[in-house]
């Protein structure tokens, strides 16, 4: 019985998995009407550096954020199994969630913004049982994803306060 129940879980990741092909390479960044495209290997640089290079430096000087307080927001986890994380965002409360998450992380156009957003969570949640908003915009399955600047950590809030819940049961 475990070995159909491992193979089961395997396939229904599969679809997921995939999506890392097609992983973000470039965040749109906008902040109050105003908007300019960063590779993520800055917000990488950022991560792990703390310093703020190219045009994400010059974004940061320009709209007065101090890069630290980015890095803290990037980096910041919430735990979660990534199966457990899929199962919920397939509900009709995590599609709710996904609508007000999607709001300050979406596609530069089209439709599938709800399906884009649940792939980047769920794919970052897969491998070590938490998210960070980094590892969800390095999965974000377009080339491009448009970041809100001003709603950004409020979503961030509200994704983390209602999976905490979810990361308590689990422990």
């Amino acid at each position: 019985m475990k070995p159909l129940l491992t193979l089961a879980l395997t396939l229904a990741a599969l679809p997921v998995m995939a999506a890392s092909a097609w992983a973000a390479e470039e965040v749109l960044l906008t902040y109050r009407g105003f908007g300019r495209t960063v590779p993520i290997s800055e917000l990488e640089t950022l991560a792990e550096t703390g310093e703020a290079p190219g045009t994400l430096g010059g974004l940061l000087r320009q709209v007065g954020q101090n890069p630290q307080e980015l890095q803290q927001v990037i980096t910041r986890p919430i735990a979660v199994d990534g199966l457990t994380l899929d199962r919920v965002l397939n509900s009709f409360v995590g599609e709710w969630m996904l609508d007000q998450v999607g709001v300050a992380i979406r596609p530069p156009a089209g439709d599938a913004g709800r399906q884009a957003l649940r792939s980047a969570l769920v794919l970052s949640a897969l491998d070590d049982n938490e998210i960070t908003l980094l590892e969800v915009l390095q999965n974000y399955p377009t080339q491009t994803v448009v970041v809100d600047g001003v709603q950004i950590q409020a979503a961030y809030n509200r994704l983390a306060t209602f999976l905490r819940p979810l990361s308590r049961i689990l422990r």
